[in-house]
């Protein structure tokens, strides 16, 4: 049977399509604007039909009908990370929670320590041979699909056809619908004077030909506004957005002198605007990978001066890094961050940046203190950490004594709060 015969023999409407998830069934979604709107549509109408459904994702974009405490026990949600529209139920308690590294999210797959019953996904027209692009992530979802009783996709012309191992086959298709909506495009976040200012001291430390992993985030972004006067810088990340394109339009990032997959950009999901999903459309320079690929620090840590640069809400005096939860309460999750921080670490002439504002709530909180609030989850441990940046400045950790860090990290505190975390530090005897 021909291809176009497959796709047409599959081929249905969402509300059918979403007929192949059984009662018990767990669903895996890709991360962010992988995950398809026709198909998490017409489960959630349709949500009252199924029971003890659970919707596994990274990152939802959308706020779906079954993302409601009223009908969980029917489609419950569980995060591998919080996004703004799970997190309420998080913190609630209606949503849970997987932890893990991000990279490790396959293996967990892998191993059916994490379950796989159906995979939904949103992915390119198929090709001329059979082959359909999960080019926005991914991720984890490869991992699925192997694992998976039924995969059902919806097949969008606005997904790009992206290179790399990204690639499913008509044949492993369960069911397909079809849908035209624009994808969601996700705007660069704020940048002020202070994420500014912490991004001119990270590229200050950014040399012509790294290699760079760029976290989502206003200070991320800042840092890739000011890179536009270096050469040759390559990209191995988990996430391409605007800032990327930019860099490759103004002929900073050639990948030239990447030492690890030379001439390439790879990563595991996209989040941007539609000129950004245009660029990814067949580009020769981007591959879209699966998780275990981008991020296993072993991996990314063959780039040589692989240059890391993720985002946490608070740190401590011994350099413990609390980037997903506000006390006990969800808000995130741990990502990438600890794989790249890894990664850097392990790189020839890498650095791993930790950026963070001073302070929070209008400058009533140091977001450095002397130990972390009861019941953090702790993202980038005291072992792994390295550089530190805020608004006044550096400190590097790594290789430091107790002692030492707390001096340093007091160093770059904003100044109102640096006598107070002096004295404390007095009574911890690390001053």
């Amino acid at each position: 049977m021909s291809v176009q015969s497959l796709y047409q023999q599959k081929r249905m409407p969402a509300t059918d399509a979403i007929r192949v998830v059984k009662n018990g069934d767990t669903i895996v979604v890709p991360t962010a604007v992988g995950e398809p709107p026709a198909l998490l549509t017409a489960l959630s109408e349709a949500r009252r039909d199924f029971r003890d459904v659970q919707i596994s994702q990274i990152l939802p974009v959308r706020k779906y009908g079954y993302l409601d405490p009223e009908t969980a026990e029917h489609v419950r949600h569980s995060a591998y990370f919080f996004s703004g529209v799970t997190r309420p139920g998080g913190q609630a308690g209606w949503i849970d929670y997987i932890p893990a590294f991000f990279s490790e999210l396959p293996a967990l797959i892998n191993r059916n320590l994490s379950p796989a019953d159906v995979v939904f996904s949103l992915v390119s027209p198929m090709d001329e041979h059979g082959y359909f692009s999960l080019s926005l992530a991914p991720d984890y979802t490869m991992a699925a699909i192997a694992k998976a009783r039924a995969v059902v996709l919806e097949v969008n012309p606005n997904v790009p056809f992206a290179n790399g191992n990204c690639h499913i086959h008509i044949s492993q298709v369960t069911a397909l619908t079809e849908s035209e909506d624009p994808i969601l495009e996700v705007g660069l976040p704020k940048i002020g004077p202070v994420q500014e200012a912490i991004g001119k001291y990270v590229a200050e430390m950014i040399p012509d030909g790294a290699t760079l992993q760029i976290g989502y985030g206003g200070i991320p972004d800042a840092v890739v506004m000011q890179l536009t006067h270096k050469h040759d810088l390559g990209i191995h990340t988990e996430m391409v957005g605007d800032g990327i394109m930019t860099l490759v339009e103004a002929g900073v990032i050639t990948n030239r002198k990447k030492n690890y997959h030379p001439g390439k950009m790879l990563a595991t999901f996209a989040l941007g605007s539609k000129k950004l999903y245009q660029f990814m459309h067949r580009n020769p320079s981007l591959e879209m990978h699966p998780v275990d690929f981008t991020n296993d620090p072993f991996l990314a840590g063959q780039n040589d001066n692989l240059h890391a640069i993720n985002a946490t809400m608070q740190i401590d005096f011994i350099g413990q890094c609390g980037s997903e939860s506000l006390g006990f309460a969800p808000y995130s999750g741990t990502g990438g961050q600890s794989d790249f921080v890894r990664a850097a670490n392990r790189s020839n002439g890498g650095k791993a940046f930790i950026v963070l504002p001073s302070t929070a709530k209008n400058d009533t909180i140091s977001r450095i203190v002397p130990t972390l609030s009861p019941g953090t989850h702790v993202t980038t441990s005291k072992n792994d950490i390295n550089y530190v940046v805020t608004e006044y400045g550096v400190a590097q950790l790594r290789g430091k004594t107790a002692q030492q860090r707390c001096a340093a990290l007091i160093g770059i505190a904003h100044p109102d709060f640096r006598s107070e975390l002096r004295e404390s530090a007095k009574r911890m005897n690390l001053l």
